[in-house]
């Protein structure tokens, strides 16, 4: 059997989507791409050995050859390369997340013909790139400085043939346990030790719970891992990164999104979904009860006079699932708001800014001169956001209530850094939230827009969930202009897996990147689409038999 893609949307068919395939179904063969050239119509044998061929010999002029060379717009060799706020109407580019699994446990490209064949999707499309994480747990898993790049290397080489870009992680976190995690992909095993060791070396709560997600920023500065700091592993990390890659920074990999905490986000771990600990829309937890984060609470206590003040966090702050009011510490008229409560609002979230900007330091002066872009994810966390104290993100770390912004001292620590803030939940509209848990999706991206704006950092997007419907992507149009603060100037989309090849979702995606590329205007894809911007995907037998549609990935 063949693999065919055909660009015209007038073959789908919606009956017969009940024989879609997986990507483990997928067989060696012939892929056909009606978009090539008459000057490209001889056969092209690739890597994995599939066949490259045109399906006919009908002409479009907007397509792209296979060596990645645009025919009728020039490629961006820097990513967004745009500096404060974007202007309303200016292209913003669309990356797509590849799946978390990419790199396999030993360290090779998964299913790469499968990738291979997604990739060519993806590029008639009209995307820009895609996203990949770097995972440490992966990377530097046979121990300290022994890296292992090489599937990367290959992903990087076959983004490279597409014409397409990339975006890479350095993912410091552990995979597994939260939204849309369907992997699970540890710390490296040598770290795992040294965590057994020392199990302060995790974020801890009040209960004395341990999470194995990510190290406490508490213990930044001092040798726990062997002899280095977690800041200098992160960056013997990101300098062995920059000299594997080298020669693609700036060109192919136009991006190095830096992790800096649980979901690659800066913030604690204050709502875990793993084991049943956190359920939307609860509170969350303060994660300041390792032996390091309290004995700098209690040198901040002293340095103020107030040394009982830095005995434990707050009594009053409830539990993972509860809410505001049911606590004294975030309720109307709570702790938060006392002197007491201003101390140590300040002290959390500054200890997380600095864990910040040192990280984001240390990149700033790796990556420097490399042309790739540095940019740093913070997270949407909306519910909650309409009540006095905004409780969940007090508890995440972003110190931001009715009365103080929290986003400014984040956008303006990434803008002294040159670095892209990228905010989530850019698809979500406030009237889908459930009205008990006073989410305000909209509100706090308009407050993240005029954040960037004042501070004149850039900002990139992501959606916080995965979504294929029109209405969501017309909330991202939305929200990439600027007509309320600043606008974006890339959007990342999550994430690639076998629905978003399914017939609705991929027109959708479609249209969506073409209205992306004009600048957030809404374009919609006729039924019946003569402009041959979509693409059906489906197994064609050598004996022309019938056919069957099929998913890529």
């Amino acid at each position: 059997m063949a693999l065919t893609l055909h660009s015209s949307s007038s073959f789908i068919n919606p009956l017969d989507t009940k024989t879609l395939k997986t990507q483990e179904d997928f067989s060696l063969g012939s892929v056909c791409y009606a978009q090539l050239n008459p000057s490209s119509c001889h056969r092209l044998r690739v890597k994995n050995s599939i066949t490259i061929e045109p399906a006919n010999s009908r002409e479009n002029k907007s397509t792209t050859s296979f060596d990645g060379k645009s025919r009728d717009h020039e490629i961006l060799e820097r990513f967004h390369g745009l500096s404060g706020c974007r202007k309303t109407g200016s292209k913003v580019p669309v990356f797509i997340m590849l799946p978390l699994d990419t790199v396999s446990m030993g360290g090779n490209l998964n299913r790469a013909r499968a990738m291979n064949a997604s990739l060519m999707a993806l590029k008639s499309a009209g995307v820009e790139g895609v996203m990949v994480d770097a995972w440490w747990g992966l990377v530097e898993k046979d121990g300290p400085l022994k890296y292992n790049w090489e599937g990367y290397f290959e992903l990087v080489q076959m983004v490279q043939k597409h014409g397409l870009k990339l975006q890479v992680v350095m993912s410091f976190h552990q995979c597994g346990g939260n939204v849309g995690d369907s992997c699970s992909i540890p710390l490296p095993p040598w770290v795992l030790e040294e965590i057994s060791k020392n199990p302060d070396l995790v974020y801890t709560d009040k209960s004395g719970r341990r999470n194995p997600e990510y190290i406490s920023l508490g213990c930044d500065s001092l040798p726990v891992l062997r002899g280095r700091t977690p800041i200098q592993v992160y960056a013997d990390f990101m300098r062995s990164f920059r000299e594997r890659f080298r020669d693609y920074l700036g060109g192919v990999i136009v991006e190095v999104q830096v992790g800096m905490g649980p979901c690659g986000e800066l913030r604690y771990p204050s709502y875990p979904e793993s084991n049943g600990t956190w359920k939307f829309p609860g509170i969350g937890e303060f994660q300041c009860y390792d032996k390091y984060m309290r004995a700098s609470l209690k040198a901040a206590a002293v340095a103020t006079k107030n040394e009982n003040w830095g005995t434990s966090g707050p009594h009053d702050a409830g539990q993972y699932n509860q809410f505001p009011e049911d606590t004294g510490f975030f309720k109307r008229d709570g702790t938060w708001n006392t002197e007491y409560g201003q101390f140590f609002l300040e002290w959390y979230s500054e200890k997380l800014l600095k864990h910040g900007d040192q990280i984001l330091g240390a990149a700033e002066g790796i990556f420097r001169g490399t042309g790739a872009k540095l940019s740093g994810k913070v997270a949407g966390i909306h519910w909650h956001y309409g009540t006095r104290s905004h409780a969940a993100e007090l508890t995440a770390g972003y110190y931001n209530t009715r009365h103080r912004d929290g986003y400014v001292p984040i956008a303006r620590m990434m803008a002294k850094r040159g670095v892209v803030l990228n905010f989530t939940c850019m698809e979500m509209r406030d009237g889908e939230q459930p009205a008990h848990a006073n989410c305000s999706p909209e509100g706090l991206v308009r407050q993240v827009k005029m954040a960037t704006k004042t501070t004149g950092t850039e900002l990139a997007g992501e959606n916080a969930l995965e979504r294929y419907d029109e209405r969501a992507f017309a909330q991202v149009l939305a929200t990439s202009r600027s007509d309320s603060g600043n606008g974006l100037t890339a959007f990342t989309y999550l994430r690639m897996n076998k629905r978003l090849f399914e017939g609705e979702n991929w027109r959708n995606l479609v249209a969506f990147a073409k209205s992306m590329s004009e600048g957030g205007r809404k374009a919609r894809l006729s039924e019946y689409d003569t402009g041959r911007s979509d693409l059906y995907v489906g197994f064609i037998t050598k004996q022309n038999k019938k056919t069957k549609e099929a998913v890529l990935v």
